[in-house]
């Protein structure tokens, strides 16, 4: 008797341990995201100090630090290179392969911060977002093992999409990644786990940060004719650019022959030259916005672009062109916020044919549609966006943009680009 009066406290225990798992590791992912986001605002806030009093030093700070990042990340952390993004997705595939350990190790994890924190130093177009998935699934996965839970691709999934949640303060916009993206075949009793993993991580970022927008509240409206027919255009435009985005950087790293493949075998000189390219475009916008229009994640610009200021028309091209140069790199940093500020850029460029006034509604309809054109993921970009900005009076013209910008990628490169990127992560017998 005493025997069966233990058992059921037992299995009650061990049937809550994973729980008990994902809402620590939750809570640890989402701290440890916020020190990343900080981290990320002083390098950026170091980068513009030491450019402001000595504007050419890029020239020479910019390519030296892509060298000594790519250099140390092949050497000694492969696993960190790129987005981040790419890697959960292939961990989560099959989590129990030995070649996936490295994927999401604390090491590696660790590697990626550092890595993206330096290329931010160097004013390279990168992110923190990307990492940031990277970092909260390594960090949900090293919580289960500490706690004897076992690592399935639930537990990958929720880490990675809590790591979204997290970085923009966006819950939905976690869950809507975690089904569209993350989960290739998304299964219906991983549902709670998911959640109850981003909601943890969105209740730790509101408690630590405080109730903000990422981008600040929307205030410009536009009359659902001219919405939509901006929209399409958007829709076409940044499906068309985010389309190039994807394929150049997906085909780049499957092409080995060549004059391409030739720059693939000297990957350490290849990146000092996209790192000069960098530092040219740079310095080229320096005086054209505030703080330089091609450096870091733009968000400053960005922000400025939805509220209805003006900036250069360069904007646009400039990222485009150093998000392009620093993701081919192979250093580790991430691309959704660098594609939101092309994005943005983009709708700039569309809105100089429309009245003034609409302004930061079509800069956010391009950035919806850019974004979207990019990761092929149109509800995760409608989602993200509404809730980066608080926006819920376009909801037609942003699925419209996002929608027709995922069609018109399509077209140009038929694989999604994170799928595509990560195909040299995968276990032998997965990647193709």
């Amino acid at each position: 008797m005493p025997t069966r009066q233990f058992r059921k406290p037992l299995a009650a225990a061990r049937n809550l341990q994973p729980r008990i798992a994902a809402l620590g590791g939750a809570l640890a992912l989402g701290i440890a995201a916020i020190l990343f986001a900080r981290a990320g605002e002083a390098v950026q806030g170091l980068f513009t100090r030491i450019v402001t009093a000595h504007p050419l030093v890029p020239i020479v700070l910019t390519p030296a630090i892509f060298v000594v990042v790519t250099w140390a990340t092949r050497t000694r952390w492969p696993a960190a290179r790129g987005s981040g993004i790419p890697q959960v997705m292939a961990a989560a595939e099959a989590p129990d392969h030995p070649v996936m350990a490295p994927l999401l190790s604390m090491r590696t994890a660790l590697a990626k911060v550092a890595g993206t924190l330096a290329m931010l130093l160097g004013g390279a177009s990168v992110g923190r977002e990307g990492p940031t998935v990277q970092l909260s699934a390594a960090i949900m996965v090293a919580v289960h093992k500490f706690l004897r839970v076992p690592v399935g691709a639930g537990v990958i999934i929720a880490g990675g999409a809590a790591g979204v949640a997290a970085a923009f303060n966006t819950p939905l916009a976690g869950v809507a990644f975690a089904i569209e993206e993350l989960a290739s075949a998304f299964e219906q009793r991983l549902a709670l786990l998911v959640m109850l993993a981003v909601m943890t991580a969105g209740l730790v970022s509101l408690g630590l940060s405080g109730d903000y927008i990422y981008f600040g509240a929307m205030s410009q409206h536009v009359p659902i004719v001219p919405a939509m027919v901006a929209a399409l255009g958007c829709g076409v435009a940044g499906g068309l650019a985010g389309g190039v985005f994807a394929r150049v950087l997906s085909g780049f790293g499957n092409i080995d022959h060549g004059w391409i493949g030739a720059l693939r075998a000297r990957p350490v000189a290849l990146a000092a030259g996209l790192g000069l390219i960098v530092a040219v475009v740079g310095v080229a916008t320096q005086g054209l916005g505030p703080g330089g229009l091609a450096w870091g994640t733009g968000y400053g610009t960005t922000r400025g672009l939805l509220s209805g200021a003006e900036t250069s028309l360069w904007f646009g091209p400039a990222k485009f062109v150093t998000s392009l140069a620093t993701a081919l790199s192979g250093a580790p940093g991430g691309i959704f916020a660098p594609s939101l500020s092309v994005g943005a850029g983009l709708g700039q460029l569309v809105s100089t044919l429309f009245p003034p006034d609409y302004s930061g509604a079509v800069a956010m309809l391009g950035m919806i549609a850019y974004f979207a054109g990019v990761t092929r993921a149109p509800l995760t970009a409608v989602i993200i966006v509404m809730e980066m900005t608080a926006d819920r009076a376009m909801i037609l013209p942003l699925f419209a943009a996002a929608l027709v910008a995922d069609q018109v990628s399509a077209q140009i490169c038929p694989e999604k680009l994170y799928h595509a990127l990560s195909h040299p992560f995968r276990a032998p017998e997965k990647a193709h």
